[in-house]
């Protein structure tokens, strides 16, 4: 697999804690592996070094000198987000968004993007000290309480020790659980929490007890609602063949994996029905559907009501 070339792009103030629990994960997976996985490079406009919020400051190369496309640039901020307006930092951010470069947003970072205009139709979180206002500044954003939202091409945390688990989830979807959880235990992570903690308790909570690789398949369909893995996708990820897999959610819930993984992306449909005033056809995409259509039928099929019913309700 090639290596993976993932830009931090340092705000001046960044969140040291909340850059190394982003950073650290990335270096140990490359320790971890006979070849390099990811090359980490910090980021600024101009370069050189960047303070941060302790007494310290990182080296950081200009975005101007960066020749070479990247596969994933996190924006990271701490202090006061929504107060940077950088002219430079933000066509730069456009310019990676119309070349279909993933973004996203640590501690304060997802600010930083919504004030660019990159977050809207989109879930995210921030950190929750930024939440009221950024929901002041405008009431298009879809924000969540979460310590971390993918959705499709759009990754963000909420800051402090949220990106180790957000970096977890993203290296189990690119090489497997067991690797994943390699890293954890390095760095003696011995809880990995979902992307809903604490607002919602664990899996093994929700559903009691389970296989463990029932429990990482769910896992990584909660984190992918947007872009759906497919069975031959979570089954080697989570370390079974297909047929295993399929034979254990069986035993577990009594339906196929595919069956609960579409009823887990319907139930979270439902939800931003009834929390937001997303149109229907971005509820659609936000949860992984192709048509308004396909959901709308999907939808009707699963809760015997339409999509427009239950906003109405």
């Amino acid at each position: 697999m090639p290596r993976r070339r993932i830009g931090f792009f340092l705000i001046e103030g960044f969140a040291m804690m909340s850059t190394s629990a982003a950073m650290e994960p990335l270096r140990a997976a490359n320790l971890f592996s006979d070849e390099p996985l990811y090359e980490i490079v910090p980021l600024s406009v101009r370069g050189g070094p960047v303070r941060s919020s302790l007494p310290a400051v990182m080296e950081t190369e200009a975005i101007a000198t960066q020749a070479l496309p990247f596969d994933m640039v996190f924006v990271v901020a701490g202090g006061d987000p929504l107060r940077v307006h950088d002219p430079a930092l933000f066509t730069w951010l456009r310019q990676l968004d119309r070349r279909g470069v993933p973004l996203g947003g640590i501690s304060g970072g997802a600010a930083v993007l919504a004030r660019a205009g990159l977050m809207e139709a989109r879930r995210f979180t921030v950190h929750w000290h930024h939440l009221e206002e950024l929901r002041a500044y405008s009431d298009r954003f879809f924000l969540e309480r979460r310590l971390y939202v993918i959705d499709r091409d759009r990754y963000t945390c909420a800051g402090g020790t949220a990106p180790l688990d957000m970096m977890h989830s993203i290296i189990s979807a690119e090489h497997g659980v067991s690797f994943a959880r390699q890293i954890s235990d390095w760095f003696i992570q011995t809880e990995i929490r979902v992307a809903d903690a604490p607002q919602q308790a664990s899996v093994e909570a929700r559903y009691g007890p389970l296989p463990r690789a029932v429990v990482e398949a769910l896992e990584l369909m909660e984190s992918h609602v947007a872009d759906p893995l497919h069975l031959e996708q979570i089954a080697p990820l989570v370390g079974l063949s297909g047929r295993q897999l399929q034979r254990q959610f069986s035993e577990a819930f009594g339906k196929s994996v595919m069956q609960t993984y579409r009823e887990i992306r319907l139930d979270t449909a439902r939800g931003l029905l009834r929390k937001s005033r997303i149109s229907i056809g971005e509820i659609a995409q936000m949860t992984g559907f192709a048509t308004q259509a396909a959901f709308s039928d999907a939808y009707r099929r699963h809760f015997d009501e339409t999509p427009r019913t239950t906003r109405g309700a």
